[in-house]
């Protein structure tokens, strides 16, 4: 799970879960003239609370979380994870909104309230938290602000060229190669060939550079995107997160190669937008 793929939205919606679940324990009705020691239920002392609000509340944003951090989209019954934490963050407001008006679920002989009977601190509190989270989760793919990165992607170094080999490293020029048959030189100088002279130390070569005006570089999405296949697939081999470098190798028009993390390569068609390292 890449927790760098987390928008803002996403932010909003676990900050209400926090409070959701910090309101559970706080009173679920206030009664008139009752003292501060009086012993009042907290909202876990309600089967309908606790399964309606509570539990279907943490876990929407559970759900809507995850749905974000993963590197491709999950389905169950055809819909994706997120989905269906947003239809649970909604049904936790809509029963937090309903419990508002009836807190204890006791009425009198005449069908209405009981006299002094009123909504308590954490029935309140819990009602404000779940109408954020469900707010937060529908409005996140539709609000530019909340689809921002929750979290700024790091500077990466300066990128190598594309091919180049580690300095120092098994090929990179400059580096001590022994020469078939050769004796060994002294620290600091290279082999001597067999029967031959001792000779200076070759130069280091320029690295080849890559074919027309085109220099790699890094660069980061501001919103996921997909990454098709070099063969023109219209299947995503991939998804560019937000707050993950990847490495452009090439130019293709408007579009870039780019190559991620764990070696693939593919096509990003869409580049308006990009930060680049």
């Amino acid at each position: 799970m890449n927790i760098r793929s987390l928008t803002r939205g996403d932010g909003v919606v676990i900050g209400a879960a926090v409070l959701l679940f910090i309101a559970s324990f706080l009173d679920i009705y206030s009664i008139d003239g009752a003292s501060d020691s009086a012993d009042i239920p907290s909202l876990w002392g309600s089967g309908p609370v606790v399964l309606g609000v509570v539990l279907a509340g943490i876990i929407g944003a559970a759900l809507v979380v995850v749905a974000r951090g993963l590197p491709q989209p999950r389905k169950v019954a055809g819909l994706d994870l997120g989905q269906f934490g947003v239809a649970f963050t909604v049904f936790a407001a809509w029963c937090a909104l309903g419990n508002i008006f009836d807190p204890a679920g006791a009425f009198d002989n005449d069908g209405g309230f009981s006299d002094g009977l009123g909504a308590g601190t954490g029935l309140i509190l819990a009602l404000v938290a779940a109408l954020i989270m469900a707010a937060a989760a529908v409005a996140t793919p539709l609000v530019p602000a909340l689809k921002g990165a929750l979290l700024p992607a790091p500077r990466p170094a300066a990128p190598q060229p594309y091919g180049a080999q580690p300095q120092g490293g098994y090929g990179y020029p400059g580096a001590q190669q022994p020469s078939y048959g050769g004796q060994p030189g002294q620290p600091g100088q290279p082999g001597q060939p067999y029967g031959g002279q001792p000779q200076q130390a070759q130069q280091p070569q320029p690295q080849a550079q890559p074919a027309g005006d085109f220099s790699p570089f890094w660069f980061a999405v501001p919103v996921p995107r997909p990454l098709f296949g070099e063969d023109g697939s219209p299947t995503p081999i991939a998804e560019l997160a937000p707050g993950t470098w990847y490495l452009a190798v090439e130019q293709r028009g408007s579009a870039l190669v780019a190559q991620t993390q764990d070696g693939r390569r593919g096509v990003l068609q869409d580049t308006s937008g990009i930060q680049r390292g």
